[in-house]
Order: structure tokens, then sequence, then C-alpha cells
């Protein structure tokens, strides 16, 4: 098998399949009643956002800490701040899903079943003309609340993806395995945004651009040892293809396999 083909197999295992997307689907619809048999009109919105509505999610048996992203949007008239909203989740999900992991984790409510882990954002939305969307914002300790667009930057992935024969996407999966496999050497949302906003400059395979994208990592604010595991990813990427130039297929293999593990 070439380097491509193993690139190409992987990505496409990196892809939830039929079943954990329907129990996924499944564990919303409960989400969603239980969520509004509870609150009852205090809620005015529920919104899934994140890595789950890009198709950039992966597994939980690649990555741990794969999760789904949920909005709850409440009725914030008395202008509470986050935490009075994160603790109402919480006691939530403690009377629903008491057999569950469940943990507070600022700004959100994690919630982990078997198949998945929910993480709970608070939110609420102005009123007026623009109805802006706010979450706890990081800036202040999630103590106060900043703007968002939750969605917003799937339009742009897409794009990107559509305008480079849909590498993009199974690209971002590999790069994020990897990230995975390496005890996170980066935040995934971040990492995700700095994979869509780099050049693919005469990338026309998988495996070009997965190693563009490898070659395009930076190291600024990493610590030593993050910054040691990337330069590690380079080192590999560059001895795969001085095997390939070298005729040895097998091998660049093998060495890419250092890279990206079997599953």
């Amino acid at each position: 098998m070439s380097v491509l083909n193993y690139l190409t197999n992987t990505a496409a295992a990196l892809v939830l399949s039929s079943s954990e997307k329907s129990s996924i689907d499944t564990s919303i619809s409960t989400l969603k009643t239980r969520l509004n048999s509870w609150f009852e009109d205090n809620i005015k919105e529920q919104i899934r956002f994140g890595s789950s509505t890009r198709g950039t999610i992966l597994p939980r048996n690649a990555d741990r800490k794969s999760d789904i992203d949920y909005m709850i949007v409440f009725d914030n008239t008395n202008d509470y701040k986050p935490y009075t909203f994160v603790e109402r989740l919480k006691k939530f999900a403690e009377n629903y899903y008491s057999t569950s992991e469940i943990h507070q984790s600022h700004p959100t409510v994690v919630l982990i079943l078997n198949h998945i882990q929910f993480d709970l954002v608070p939110a609420y939305k102005s009123s007026g003309f623009l109805n802006t969307l706010y979450i706890p914002g990081p800036s202040s300790g999630f103590v106060n609340w900043i703007s968002t667009d939750p969605n917003g930057f799937n339009q742009r992935l897409s794009d990107k993806n559509n305008s480079n024969n849909s590498l993009i996407k199974p690209m971002i999966r590999l790069i994020k395995y990897w990230n995975a496999c390496n005890d996170y050497v980066y935040n995934s949302y971040e990492l995700e945004q700095k994979l869509v906003d780099n050049s693919y400059w005469f990338c026309s395979n998988l495996k070009e651009y997965f190693f563009s994208a490898v070659n395009n990592l930076g190291t600024w604010s990493l610590s030593q040892v993050k910054s040691e595991r990337v330069q590690r990813a380079k080192d590999i990427v560059a001895k795969v293809k001085e095997l390939e130039e070298n005729n040895m297929p097998d091998k660049a293999e093998a060495e890419q396999q250092k890279l990206i593990p079997l599953l």
C-alpha cells in the first residue's frame, strides 16, 4: 500500500459510522426533550454547533475528547452572569443523567455518555434588531458574556473544502488524529481555523495536503515538549518523502505509521 492510500483509508476510517451518528442523533433528541421539560419557557433555542456540524469530528476511538457542542439559549431578561446558567445546567444533568459522568468545566457542563461527550454551553440572545448571541467569555475567566457566531466558521470551511477538491476535511481529520495521539498539542478548534487559513499551492492529493499542513504547523507559544512533538512530525514527513523518492514505498508507509498510527 502506498502512503497516499494509507492516508486516504485512514481519513475514511476517521468519519463517524452510521451507528455512531444514529446514537448521537438519538441522544440529542432525548436531550432536547429533557431540556424543554426541565426549563420550560426559560429556554429560547437549542443549537448544535462545533466539529460535529462541520464533518470534522473524530470517533471516540480516535479522539477521547471528541464531543458534541450544544448551546442552550436562555431567557436572560434579568441579566444574570454565566455562572447562574452553568449551575442550572449542572442540576439538570444531575437529575436526568444521574448514572453518567458529569462535571463542570467553565464555561460548560460536560456530560459523558457511553458513546459520546456533550459540552452544554449556556447562552442568551440580545433583544432588538441584531439578536446577537452571547456565551461566557474566556478573557473574563468566563465570568462575563461575549458575543459569538457558533456556526460562522462552518461556511468558511465548506468553501475552502469545495475549492480544494474536497480534501480539506479529510486532511483536517488526519491532523486532528495526530493531535489527539500527541496529547493535544493544539486546541482543536484553533487548529481547524489555522488549517483552513493555510494556502495549499500545488497540492493535488490528500498526501500533499497533509504534508503541507504538517510542515506549516507553528510552534510559537508552545512548550518545549509540544514543540518537539511538532518537530518530530515534520521530521517524519521529510523522511517519508525521502523514502518515496528512493522508491522504497514499504519503508515509507512504515515511517508514515509513526505519525498516523493504525486505527
